[in-house]
């Protein structure tokens, strides 16, 4: 590898800072979240996999620390403005026989979040570097009001993932590195929404209104782990390429599902009557991380101008239906809803069949003076939803992310300051959600849900790095 300081001087003097929209609820990736580096981000994350700039490589491409001298630390955060809802004029839905639901169009569903990261590394000799990230790689929250039309199918979904990411590389001394991570994942969930008996009315005779509505918490956790291996090949002094891959893993959340207001008939003297209590069951939700591939590269143009590109593969069709799994036998909810959905552990089941995405990324960077550098950055970002089976939780589409940023760098104490801002622009989204079953038939009955939303998001950032 080429010297290792002159490199390092490289990585200061291109490094800046962006900071863009990636709303939890409208996400196109998914529940993925980009703001791991807003000095990534300054390029819409374009070539992160081949320009390790700063710390930050731990995550986009381990193999990225061969090229960082001496001991380097970066921590930053980026604020999310998210709006998300139904758009004015649109909405509609009915309930299980039929009557139409009345209700507002939920609101801005989206709350500002904000997402901390902290990354460190460290070269132990001219051939081996270590280091780690504490990062958020996943994330999901969406919160309608209470009297929102479609709360009978979605009213609060949250994911909350925090990511531990110790990792190791190694080089060669001509330009080739090799890199290795473990990213041990802690995530928490929470699913709500209101219970919809007229179903139940009506197969048993009884008149509309006699049954008060319910409603439905589930929340769990768990443990998960998933590993990371890249390479970053140094071609020639302006021309460097990278990879990165990541696997896949399966979170279960295990915890209860509790359900106020449940309906529970009794046999008597006088006939079939129903009384209404909270009833709990230990419930888990399996949730699918996917693997993925990432390509980078990096050219100096001149000696001021850097050229960025790059893409990213990942399988979310493993993301196939978000499932509440009783981890009872003969459960209280488990026992009733299961057999209609086709599998006898289920209490509810929202078929999501999401598919393979990619995303593709261009940027570049302006050296202006050797303390100041400025960047820009496009990148298209395709959404995993499945059109057909979009839904009120996640009524996310495809994205075009635009990035600028601007960055200070004092050479002679080793400090980096980045700031930057970025916008997310969606086409309106249409969902027409039913309740299926397992094989993806229509339910029976006529609970439907239909709209139109409007999508929009900006973000500012901050991240401090320091080379020692």
């Amino acid at each position: 590898m080429r010297n290792k300081k002159a490199n390092l001087y490289s990585a200061i003097r291109f490094a800046t800072i962006a900071a863009a929209a990636a709303p939890a609820s409208v996400l196109a990736g998914g529940f993925s979240l980009n703001e791991q580096s807003a000095s990534a981000m300054g390029v819409a994350n374009a070539g992160t996999a081949a320009n390790p700039e700063n710390a930050t490589t731990v995550f986009f491409n381990p193999a990225g620390m061969s090229q960082l001298s001496g001991t380097n630390m970066s921590f930053g955060a980026a604020v999310l403005d998210i709006d998300a809802e139904l758009k004015e004029g649109t909405g509609s839905a009915v309930r299980d026989d039929g009557r139409p639901v009345t209700g507002g169009n939920g609101g801005d569903i989206a709350d500002p979040a904000v997402l901390p990261n902290f990354y460190m590394t460290h070269e132990v000799n001219n051939w081996l570097d270590v280091g780690f990230g504490l990062h958020a790689p996943y994330g999901l929250a969406a919160d309608y009001e209470d009297d929102f039309k479609g709360r009978f199918f979605a009213d609060e979904t949250e994911l909350t993932a925090i990511a531990f990411s110790p990792s190791i590389a190694v080089n060669d001394g001509n330009g080739l590195s090799l890199g290795a991570g473990i990213n041990i994942i802690y995530a928490e969930g929470k699913l709500t929404k209101f219970q919809d008996y007229s179903g139940t009315e009506a197969r048993f005779g009884l008149p509309p209104g006699t049954l008060d509505d319910g409603y439905a918490d589930v929340e769990g956790d768990d443990v998960a782990l998933t590993f990371a291996f890249g390479m970053l090949w140094e071609l020639s002094e302006r021309t460097q390429f990278g990879i990165s891959a990541q696997t896949g893993a399966e979170l279960d959340l295990d915890g209860e599902a509790e359900i106020r207001d449940f309906p529970q008939g009794s046999l008597g003297s006088g006939g079939l009557t129903f009384s209404q209590s909270t009833v709990t069951e230990k419930a888990t939700v399996p949730l699918e991380i996917p693997e993925s591939i990432t390509f980078g590269a990096r050219h100096r143009i001149t000696d001021t101008v850097t050229f960025l590109a790059g893409a990213t593969w990942a399988k979310w069709s493993r993301f196939e239906a978000l499932d509440i799994v009783s981890r009872e036998d003969n459960g209280p909810v488990s026992s009733r809803a299961g057999p209609g959905l086709g599998d006898d552990r289920l209490i509810a089941h929202v078929s999501e069949n999401w598919k393979d995405t990619w995303q593709a990324n261009v940027g570049a960077i302006w050296q202006a003076t050797p303390e100041w550098a400025f960047k820009a950055g496009y990148a298209w970002d395709e959404s995993p939803v499945n059109d057909d089976f979009r839904t009120a939780r996640i009524p996310s589409g495809d994205r075009d992310w635009l990035t600028l940023g601007a960055q200070y760098a004092d050479a002679r104490s080793g400090w980096t300051v980045d700031v930057a801002a970025g916008v997310l622009l969606f086409d309106d989204q249409d969902v027409d959600e039913r309740n299926y079953d397992v094989n993806d038939e229509p339910m029976p009955g006529a609970a439907r849900y239909q709209g139109t939303y409007e999508l929009d998001a900006w973000s500012a950032g901050v991240q401090v790095s320091k080379s020692f």
